[in-house]
Parts: C-alpha cells; sequence; structure tokens
C-alpha cells in the first residue's frame, strides 16, 4: 500500500480497480490503517453499494467480479466496527448481493432469494419490541453468511462476537418483558392450544434458552430461575407425553441446557414426589429416545463437584428403588426363553437395551455402595440377555458383570458363587470361543480381571466348575492364565526358609544341602534308608553334591533336548508315606509350558512303582522312561521326599540329565 496514502479514492465505477488493488494488496500493517480510513469516511459503504446497485443494473459483470473481490477483502480485516456497520439491517443484504458474483463459481447464486422466500420467520408469541425482532433476523444473516456464504474466508471470532451479543440482547429484553412469558406459559398450559401452535411455542422456548449459552453464569442462572418459576419443568412433562419425537426430543434438549450450568436446578424439582418427570425420563430410556435420556441421566446421577450433596444421593435412591426394577421387567420382556431366538419385536429394542446396560454400568461407577443391591436384584435378569443373538446386546451384559466385579468384596463373591452366576457368560464363551470378536474380547476381559485382581473365592470357582468346558480353549493367554493362576493360589503362601519355589532359589537349596550334609537320619525309617542303599550301590557312581545339586535345581540348555527325546511324565500330586500328608508339586521353568499344554498342573496322582530289577534296588520308570539314569533319578527324588520331613511341600523335578546324590549313610 502506498504510504503516502491519506484518504481512499472516491467510490464509482472508474476507481473500482484502484481501490481493489488497495483493499487486497494492503499488509497487517497497512490493513490496520485502511480500516480507520473506512471508518473515518462515514460515507464510504453507503457509496459502495450504491455503486453495486449500479454495476447489476447495468450488468457490468467485470465491475459485479471486482466488487466481489473487494466486499471479501474488507470483511477479511476482521474489523469489529467494520463488521457491525456492514451487517446492520441498511447494508447486509446488499453485502451478501456482491457475494453472490464469486468469478470462480461455476454458475450463479442466490443468497438473497433464498434468505427472503425460503427462509420463514415464525412467531410462536408475537414480539412487539422492534430491536429484538431486528437483532434476530440480523443473528440469522449473519449465520448465514459464515456458515454458507464464506465457510471458510470468514474469522469465526469476529463474527461470533457479534452474534453472541445479539443474542445477549435477544435474552436480556425479552426477559425484561415479563407479560411475554406469561403469554407463553399461558398457550402451552392451555387445552385449547392446537397442536401445531403447541410445537412451535416448544420450539421457540427451546431456541430461547439456547440463546442462553452465550450469557455470563450468574446471568444464566437468574434467568433460568426465573423460567424454573414460571413452571417450565411442567410443561417439559406434558411436553415428554405428546406423541411426537420431535417434540420429545427438543423437550429433552431444553433440560439438558438446565442441566448444564448446575444440575440441582433439576435435582430440586425430581424431588418432589408429585412430579412425573423422572419416571417419563425411564420411559423414554426404554423407547426411541434412549441415547437423549442417557445422557440427562449421566448428569443427574454423575458424583462430579458441582453434583455432591443430599439431592444427589436422593435422587440415586429413588431411581433404584422406584425405577431400576421397571428396567429389568423391560429386560425380562425382551429376552427369549431359549437362547438365540429374538421376536421381531424385541429385536426393535437393541438401542434400548444397550442404553439401558450403559446406564447401569455408570451406576455402579458414580455410587459403589449401590453394588450389593445391582448384584442381587439386577444382574441375574440382566444376564438373561446373553439368550439374545445380537452379540453387541451380549456384550453390554458382559460388560455390566464386569464393572460389577470391580468392586470386589467377599460376599459379591459369595453370591456369584452361590447363584452360579458366570454359567451363561461360559456357555457363551464356549459356543463361540474359537473367534476374535468384540463378545468373546469382552469375556476373555472379565476372566482376565478376576485372575488379575486375586478374587481367590470366584478364581477356584472358575477353575473347578468350568475347566471342563474351558480346557478346549487352553490355547488363548487368558485361560491358560486362569488354571496357573489357580494353582499358585493353591500352593498358599511359604515360609522364608522352607520354601520350594519353581526356580530353585537358593533358600531351597540350602535348605536341601543342609538335609543331607548334617546327616538327619534320625526321621527316616529303615525301609527307606534300605532304599536308598540300593539305589546308590545299583548304579555304581558318586558324583559330586554340588554337580547334583546343581543338575537338579538349575535348567540348561540340553534339557530341552533331552525333553523332546524322553518326554518324562507331569509330576503330581502324591501322598506323602510318612506323614500321610497330601504334597504339591512345582514345576521347573522349562516343564511350565509343558504342564500347561496338558492341563494336569498340580492335578493328584499316585505315583506306582515298578518291581525292582534284579541284583539292584532300583525302581522302574513307567514304560516310557528309557535310561536306567532316569530311572535312579526319578527314585532317588522320592526318597529325597521323603526325607524332607519338615516341608509340607517339596519340589519332585524330574531331571532325565541328572546323577544320584552321594549320601553317606
Amino acid at each position: 500500500m502506498n504510504t503516502e496514502l491519506w484518504e481512499l479514492p472516491d467510490v464509482d465505477i472508474s476507481n473500482l480497480p484502484q481501490i481493489l488493488e488497495i483493499v487486497t494488496e494492503s499488509g497487517t500493517k497497512d490493513q490496520m490503517r485502511l480500516a480507520g480510513l473506512m471508518l473515518k469516511d462515514v460515507n464510504f459503504f453507503d457509496n459502495l453499494m450504491n455503486v453495486f446497485e449500479m454495476c447489476e443494473d447495468l450488468e457490468k459483470l467485470d465491475c459485479l467480479h471486482m466488487m466481489f473481490n473487494i466486499v471479501k477483502s474488507i470483511i477479511s480485516l476482521n474489523s469489529h466496527e467494520i463488521l457491525k456497520k456492514i451487517l446492520g439491517d441498511n447494508l447486509i443484504m446488499k453485502i451478501i448481493g456482491c457475494l453472490e458474483y464469486d468469478p470462480d463459481a461455476p454458475q450463479s447464486l442466490h443468497y438473497r432469494n433464498d434468505l427472503r422466500e425460503h427462509v420463514v420467520f415464525k412467531e410462536a408469541i408475537p414480539i412487539k419490541n422492534p430491536m429484538v425482532l431486528s437483532k434476530i433476523h440480523q443473528t440469522y444473516r449473519i449465520g448465514y453468511l459464515k456458515d454458507v456464504i464464506l465457510p471458510r474466508e470468514v474469522d469465526d471470532a469476529s463474527l461470533n462476537s457479534i452474534i453472541n451479543a445479539n443474542k445477549a440482547t435477544i435474552v436480556k429484553l425479552l426477559k425484561d418483558d415479563s407479560t411475554f412469558f406469561q403469554e407463553l406459559f399461558g398457550k402451552l398450559r392451555s387445552p385449547s392450544t392446537s397442536v401445531e401452535s403447541k410445537s412451535d411455542l416448544v420450539l421457540f422456548l427451546h431456541e430461547f434458552c439456547s440463546l442462553s449459552k452465550g450469557l455470563e453464569m450468574g446471568q444464566k442462572l437468574r434467568l433460568f430461575k426465573g423460567l424454573i418459576d414460571e413452571g417450565i419443568f411442567d410443561i417439559i412433562a406434558k411436553v415428554l407425553q405428546i406423541p411426537d419425537t420431535q417434540l420429545v426430543l427438543t423437550g429433552a434438549d431444553i433440560l439438558l441446557i438446565f442441566l448444564t450450568p448446575d444440575p440441582n436446578l433439576l435435582r430440586s424439582y425430581l424431588v418432589k414426589p408429585e412430579t412425573p418427570l423422572l419416571g417419563l425420563l425411564v420411559k423414554g430410556l426404554m423407547e426411541d429416545f434412549g441415547v437423549k435420556m442417557l445422557e440427562i441421566f449421566r448428569v443427574l446421577l454423575a458424583s462430579s463437584a458441582l453434583s455432591v450433596g443430599a439431592q444427589r444421593a436422593n435422587i440415586m435412591d429413588i431411581f433404584c428403588e422406584k425405577h431400576v426394577p421397571e428396567l429389568v421387567d423391560f429386560i425380562i420382556a425382551s429376552c427369549p426363553e431359549k437362547p438365540g431366538i429374538t421376536s421381531e419385536s424385541a429385536s426393535r429394542r437393541v438401542d434400548s437395551l444397550l442404553n439401558i446396560c450403559e446406564l447401569l454400568c455408570f451406576c455402579v461407577q458414580q455410587d459403589p455402595s449401590r453394588t450389593t443391591f445391582l448384584l442381587q436384584n439386577v444382574t441375574e435378569k440382566v444376564l438373561f440377555l446373553t439368550r439374545r443373538k445380537e452379540k453387541p446386546v451380549v456384550a453390554a451384559a458382559v460388560r455390566f458383570f464386569r464393572t460389577l466385579l470391580s468392586v470386589l468384596d467377599e460376599n459379591a463373591q459369595s453370591y456369584v458363587v452361590k447363584n452360579n452366576l458366570l454359567k451363561p457368560i461360559i456357555d457363551v464363551f464356549v459356543a463361540g470361543g474359537n473367534h476374535d470378536d468384540l463378545l468373546i474380547s469382552s469375556i476373555l476381559g472379565l476372566l482376565e480381571h478376576i485372575r488379575t485382581a486375586k478374587a481367590t473365592v470366584l478364581l477356584k470357582y472358575v477353575v473347578d466348575t468350568f475347566w471342563d468346558q474351558l480346557a478346549p480353549f487352553e490355547h488363548r493367554t487368558s485361560i491358560q492364565a486362569l488354571k496357573h493362576e489357580q494353582c499358585i493360589e493353591s500352593w498358599g503362601p511359604k515360609s522364608n526358609s522352607d520354601t520350594v519355589d519353581i526356580r530353585g532359589n537358593k533358600p531351597a537349596l540350602d535348605n536341601y544341602v543342609k538335609g543331607n550334609s548334617d546327616g538327619e537320619k534320625s526321621a527316616f525309617d529303615s525301609s527307606t534308608q534300605k532304599e536308598e542303599a540300593n539305589t546308590l550301590n545299583c548304579n555304581g557312581e558318586a558324583a559330586s553334591s554340588a554337580t547334583s545339586r546343581s543338575e537338579r535345581f538349575v535348567d540348561y540348555e540340553d534339557d530341552e533336548d533331552d525333553n523332546e527325546d524322553n518326554e518324562t511324565p507331569p509330576q503330581k500330586q502324591t501322598e506323602d508315606p510318612v506323614n500321610g500328608r497330601e504334597k504339591r508339586c512345582r514345576c521347573r521353568e522349562d516343564e511350565q509350558e509343558q504342564c500347561n499344554k496338558k492341563a494336569k498342573l498340580c492335578s493328584t496322582i499316585e505315583v506306582n512303582k515298578n518291581s525292582t530289577e534284579q541284583g539292584g534296588g532300583v525302581a522302574k520308570e513307567p514304560e516310557n522312561s528309557r535310561s536306567s539314569d532316569v530311572n535312579n533319578s526319578s527314585l532317588d527324588e522320592e526318597n529325597e521326599s521323603k526325607r524332607e520331613t519338615r516341608d509340607d511341600e517339596c519340589a519332585l523335578t524330574p531331571s532325565e540329565s541328572s546323577t544320584l546324590m552321594d549320601v553317606n549313610g
């Protein structure tokens, strides 16, 4: 821009190219100066629009294209004062007319025609204040300019500031008109008001409440309290009973607007015993308005900072005691007597069932103290949903059960076991456990939660009751881990001095060495000593005690090869011949996978001894054993377990490559 330019050229057709160059090529600093020059000339915009009308009358298309670019550049200056001036009632339609002549548009545009003929302004209640009418029309046209004509060319912040200012003015002027709202609510209550007129009144009320979003919090709360005093919630309760989907959704939107600044505004009304509004919201949840009603309940029952106090607790009490049974009855009516069979009428309730399950989950999350009530009164009925064929519905029921188990206590676990509540979920998993979908993933997530949450009662219940059904799916990590975790739980805690862990850690090894090196034989019976002596004599070789101990408890790489050639049956629980107590086995790390795959980890078997070989006291292994070393090792392990009478549990770890311990007996 020319820095020596102190004023704009005269506005006429001949100077349009010069004006276009000035407004399009000005830099950031020059834009502020240009805006000042335009505002300084009070007639600049009036003269510019007169030129536009002249060009349009003469059908000078080149000039009209220049006018489009000039007006677009002026709007892009984002000057609040300029926008207020050109978007006023006197100029806005002419400004919109200039923007119809876009040189890049493939066809002619007709914005003014759309605004004049296709946009209809309805007055549900006659507005007598001309300022209110002017602001309403201006607000709509500015929104049309922002969203339709120049959606990507205008700074939203500049136009939004004007729109919000207009909305605040409209609300203030209407609020101060006491006769206006008296007439509005009078018509809404009147039984003589036609359905069409009542619909227009509700839509106007919604629009008015929406305008309040731009108000400050204090002004908004004062406005809402005034509307509550006028009886707006009573009106909404009647609107929700009208058999018109659009009106019901509009009434729900009005409630959400009131809930946003302060949920207690609505809670204080719902706790009144005579109001039917809460029941109507529950009814809407079971019909076609579930999403909107669910959103309302989320705010009403939320335990946020703004939601603490007796009112929220009262709402939760009323909802659980009076309306949850209604939801349960709806669920029961929506479920077939046998799995997989769903009637046509019930199939239309999928969305409602999903919303109900979501709401029940939300109740548990927001108020865990309700878990016992929901577990005992709702859970079994919700699990009826596993009979339906729609997988999202079944997954929603599983998700609710999983949410209940997030609040774990012994009473809840015992109730689940006593009533066998997991059975329908396990049946669903068995029917489709080989698939990978949302439903199977949710069930696996539930079982994984039971395992990782250390829910001992539930873990034992799942493995003891359903393992035969789950065993075919042991290739899944979550199922395999269930059995392993249950075995670990069954071992129980061990003392620091006597623990024999599955990796052969030092405390167990030290105790083993000590029991042999100190010559503690007084606890062994004579038959045990004789067996031990025969074993050593038959083998004919005595390895060092250190080497033997290492081979017994430490894994080697060649063990894997040995296991492949000579697979030893997994060790199992046996009965201690000395103490008559049951002993539990623990597998080494290299045998853990083998035990898991066979689903025989920590199971109880009886160890049978074969007849000894002629000339030696060695007990033979089962038929699948291949070497006398293996036989001797297995027998040595059994003799060793008899010697360690101080331990309730000992490691019976087979080792094909280990040698016998040299014991001086």
